[in-house]
């Protein structure tokens, strides 16, 4: 099966070049068409224009990768491999990542939206990071020795799961593999990846750079595809051993549920999240509103951490919103490749169509537009900087997540108010707060529902640092030594030295 070649040409001031690679199904480090011949167009979001296609991937696709991903699990990776091996290929990959950064930022602007400083400064920087950390990591998998009595050894061993299916959104498309792929690769186990297919050129393009990093074929499998096709059969192939899934609570349920359903393979969840924003009067105002910008219209707010509900405490409420106001009227909607492009536009049409409608629910229900609202521009998926203010605790603005450049400020008295409200949420990814007393910060961090709290600052990330929800926004962590736990399985070994019965 023969697959095609995306090439295009950059010219811009941030980025100059060509780039050039297959768009095809990655199975057994080749490229091929899917099995059904059929192909996905690539969206550019700032046109609302196709830039290419890539092949389709189907069930009978997944089946390939699979078995592809078993035979390399058993005869040249996992246990057949040293660690320290597998870490010196991880150290290989970041760094041809880190040589082709211009490449695959430029390639995360085009099909993504974000800005092209965005996604070198974070998204690329980050990516190799967490490689690299992962890389580390290989050789260090072990288990414990366990005292027992004098006639017995026991200890344990941790051992590769196997075949594992990983499911990575569009908002972060290179760096979401990178978090996968990382710890999945460190510990020994074979991938079966589907990239969004909104967002799978960097994915794609990752692939000839893992063949050229030296891995064995069939190590990592890149299976293209739309997610209640390419990422259902995943889901609930028997096969694959572990899945693990990025992306929004309702698919969360779908997977977990077809997990369930086929060989209850092992599951790790990264959801959905509503974080709360929290402003103590006492708070270093200007620290508090560059930080809270940055929580919320950070990458377009389409990250799943985005500091959504903004609480202000009621003597500072006033000037805040006004400083808030005037720094989101800054903010620069522009091209993705400009220089001082601060926001881009949303990833595609259905996320553009979903994020208008929360603001006219918002305007329906009553909460007031304090700024933006709109549309903005007349092609592409471009929407305004959006304040809400006047809004009730029961409405799908305060409630429900948006993933776009959309906020509401509400006015709070005291601790025990603004708790309250902060764990008023299906959700428990993240959270923040912002106060000079750092003893109160800290206190009042451990008593949020959240699987990571910020103080004064917001969306801090780092690649050994875990990093996951409560609650609805998910099960298991990402990042750090934690992640490592979702990728191996405890063996009990017990030798007896002579003990007679």
């Amino acid at each position: 099966m023969s697959t095609t070649t995306f090439s295009h040409e950059f010219n811009y001031e941030t980025f100059k070049g060509k780039v050039s690679f297959p768009t095809g199904i990655f199975i057994d480090g080749q490229f091929s068409a899917g099995s059904d011949n059929t192909t996905i167009d690539v969206i550019n979001p700032s046109t609302g224009k196709v830039v290419t296609s890539i092949a389709e991937g189907t069930a009978k696709d997944v089946d390939r990768a699979a078995a592809a991903a078993k035979r390399a699990f058993e005869t040249s990776w996992g246990l057949k491999i040293p660690g320290a091996r597998r870490g010196e290929l991880l150290y290989k990959l970041a760094d041809l990542i880190e040589q082709h950064s211009d490449e695959l930022a430029a390639l995360e602007a085009l099909d993504n939206g974000k800005t092209f400083n965005l996604a070198k400064g974070l998204d690329l920087g980050m990516s190799v990071g967490t490689i690299r950390y992962y890389g580390g990591w290989a050789d260090k998998i072990h288990g414990q020795v366990i005292e027992t009595h004098e006639g017995n050894l026991s200890y344990t061993r941790h051992e590769p799961i196997g075949v594992v299916g990983q499911i990575i959104p569009w908002n972060f498309p290179l760096l979401m593999m990178a978090w996968k792929i990382g710890p999945a690769l460190a510990t020994g186990n074979c991938i079966v990846l589907k990239p969004s297919e909104f967002t799978p050129l960097t994915a794609l393009r990752v692939c000839s750079l893992i063949n050229e990093a030296g891995f064995p074929p069939g190590v990592v499998n890149v299976v293209t595809g739309y997610g209640e096709i390419a990422g259902r059969a995943i889901s609930e192939h028997l096969g694959i051993d572990k899945v693990a899934f990025t992306g929004s609570t309702l698919v969360g349920r779908k997977v977990m549920e077809a997990a369930a359903r086929s060989n209850l393979k092992n599951v790790t969840l990264e959801l959905g999240g509503k974080s709360p924003n929290i402003v103590f009067n006492d708070a270093d105002l200007d620290l508090a509103i560059n930080w809270s910008s940055h929580g919320i219209y950070f990458n377009h707010g389409q990250c799943c951490c985005a500091s959504s509900r903004i609480f202000v405490q009621s003597g500072i409420y006033d000037e805040f919103l006004k400083r808030f106001t005037a720094k989101s009227q800054t903010l620069k909607l522009g091209d993705p490749f400009g220089s001082d492009s601060h926001q881009g536009p949303q990833v595609s049409q259905i996320q553009f169509d979903r994020i208008m409608g929360y603001i006219n629910s918002g305007k329906e229900q009553g909460a007031k537009v304090h700024l933006g609202g709109e549309r903005h521009g007349t092609e592409g998926y471009w929407i305004q900087p959006t304040i809400f203010t006047d809004a009730r605790p029961d409405m799908r603005i305060v409630q429900e997540e948006i993933f776009g450049p959309v906020c509401v400020i509400i006015k709070f008295e005291n601790e025990e108010d603004v708790l309250r409200q902060a764990n008023d949420s299906l959700y428990g990814l993240a959270a923040a707060v912002f106060t000079k007393d750092i003893t109160r910060g800290i206190q009042f961090a451990h008593s949020l529902h959240a699987g990571t709290a910020w103080i004064n600052c917001t969306n801090s990330l780092y690649p050994n640092v875990p990093f996951g929800g409560f609650k609805q926004s998910g099960i298991g962590r990402e990042l750090g030594e934690y992640a490592l736990n979702n990728y191996t399985n405890v063996k009990a070994v017990q030798v007896n030295l002579g003990v007679r019965i």
